[in-house]
């Protein structure tokens, strides 16, 4: 038994004990969710009873395979935008080409960025890389909060200090670092990222731009009938902290005179919430917003050159070895060694590790342990896990993949460990499986959350939803 399973196990008893039979406690903590409205559609979001531990070696690991993957993804993007050739393997509509071919007007592609890891004792897996929007960081921190003074983990503090990992911070300094990139003095000298004139260095003392102005922030996403929307805690957040900010959505806004507007709002910074091809399946690219981003009124975060790195084409270039040749010695062995191999689906050959193969002879073959998957999940299009089909479905599968933009992947084999829920007043323990997701802002890691569930990152059950994630540490 490891150390991590030592402690969950001492977790466990703990909650079986005489004080935390009563189930009060759990009504408590589920009132109090409701009350710092962290629930959605009238589900909370962490139907567990206790948090996901990970030790610090596991999240030292975690930080510096994370920000290596996530700068040889943006070194492949910036190869990518070079190389018509390497752009065609992307996988990428016309529109969003064109939209790619915008210069945001900061370095960085993926001002925010997650991973979905698979964490195995000292293993490290990566079964996705999410450029588009954050999901989870402000739930997983007002979550830990609110486990970290609960009474069972209370009394589990006494044999371990537990370290919360919160995002909200970092989050906010990074869409401002970007923000100043993007409004720095045309003519000012710079060291490169440029970002060291005086001028800029005195605005970030005080979050604003060169200019004095503190931008007004616009979080853009597809606004729900039902439910409540995880930027409303980073709208209320950001506003604390002094930045003017509104949710809005695209069919708000309008551009004149070099402003883009929402409601009579006046914008100069929007968090994008809303990916490429769902923009591109409501609105042309004579929108306010594409016009404001082309003329650079506006900046806007994660840019539309984002969408190469979300595309699961670019783990098939990223595992393409000629083309990482020259890559970093930390970056190639992050990706040697975490990145599962992946190639655009195809008739053709293909190479796979150190041989070569005829790559649909090669997937009929294979499918136990291969998954077709979407190049990008914003379509109607679904995975085939291999080894839940016979050779006919299969077969079928490999077909429907070569109408569409799909990938062929290794399968990761997923972590599973219990987690307690209470299930009709009851305590109940369930096997789980548990997705860690670290976010990074400007490339570096600065939050983590969890997603757990019975089947993987993006099923839904009411035995789904967030945990908040603990770095674990005994007491000596």
């Amino acid at each position: 038994m490891t150390q991590l399973d030592e402690a969950i196990a001492r977790y466990h008893r703990i909650l079986e004990s005489e004080p935390y039979r009563d189930l009060r406690w759990v009504k408590n903590l589920q009132d109090e969710m409701e009350a710092r409205q962290l629930s959605s559609g009238g589900r909370l979001l962490c139907p567990f009873l206790r948090p996901n531990f990970v030790t610090q070696k596991q999240y030292d690991n975690l930080v510096k395979t994370g920000e290596a993957l996530i700068a040889a993804v943006d070194r492949m993007l910036h190869l990518a935008l070079a190389s018509p050739q390497l752009l065609s393997r992307m996988q990428l509509f016309p529109a969003e080409k064109m939209l790619a071919a915008i210069d945001p007007g900061y370095e960085m592609a993926e001002v925010s960025a997650q991973l979905d890891l698979q964490i195995q004792n000292g293993s490290l897996h990566v079964l996705q890389y999410n450029a588009d929007a954050l999901s989870g960081a402000a739930y997983s921190e007002g979550l830990s909060d609110l486990f970290y003074d609960c009474p069972p983990v209370k009394e589990f503090r006494r044999r371990y200090n537990l370290t919360r990992i919160g995002g909200k911070k970092p989050f906010l300094n990074a869409l401002l670092k970007a923000y100043k990139m993007f409004v720095r003095p045309a003519a000012a000298p710079t060291n490169g990222s440029g970002f060291n004139h005086p001028a800029a260095t005195a605005a970030a003392a005080n979050g604003s731009s060169a200019s004095g102005k503190k931008p007004n922030i616009a979080i853009l996403e597809f606004r729900s009938a039902t439910g409540r929307s995880e930027y409303e805690i980073f709208r209320e957040y950001f506003r604390s902290e002094g930045y003017n900010t509104e949710l809005v959505a695209p069919d708000q806004l309008e551009y004149k005179n070099g402003v883009l507007r929402a409601n009579g709002f006046d914008i100069d910074l929007i968090y994008r919430r809303i990916s490429a091809q769902e923009f591109l399946l409501r609105f042309t690219l004579s929108h306010p917003l594409v016009q404001a981003y082309q003329d650079h009124k506006v900046c806007i975060v994660n840019s539309f050159r984002s969408e190469l790195s979300h595309k699961k084409a670019m783990f098939a270039l990223l595992t393409e070895e000629s083309l990482i040749a020259k890559f970093p010695p930390n970056e190639r062995k992050a990706i040697r060694e975490h990145v599962p191999w992946t190639r655009v689906v195809k008739a053709g050959k293909a190479t796979y590790h150190d041989e070569t193969v005829e790559l649909l002879d090669f997937i009929k073959e294979n499918r136990e342990k291969l998954v077709l998957r979407p190049n990008d999940e914003y379509t109607d299009l679904h995975s085939f896990i291999g080894y839940e089909h016979d050779d006919g479905s299969w077969a079928r599968a490999i077909r429907e993949a070569q109408r569409a933009p799909y990938v062929v992947q290794e399968r990761v084999r997923p972590t599973r460990t219990l987690f307690p829920l209470m299930t009709y007043g009851h305590l109940e323990f369930k096997e789980m499986q548990v997705d860690v997701q670290p976010q990074a802002f400007l490339g570096k890691v600065g939050g983590c959350s969890s997603y757990v569930s019975s089947d993987g990152s993006g099923t839904y059950s009411p035995a789904s939803g967030i945990a908040p994630t603990f770095i674990i540490d005994p007491k000596a």
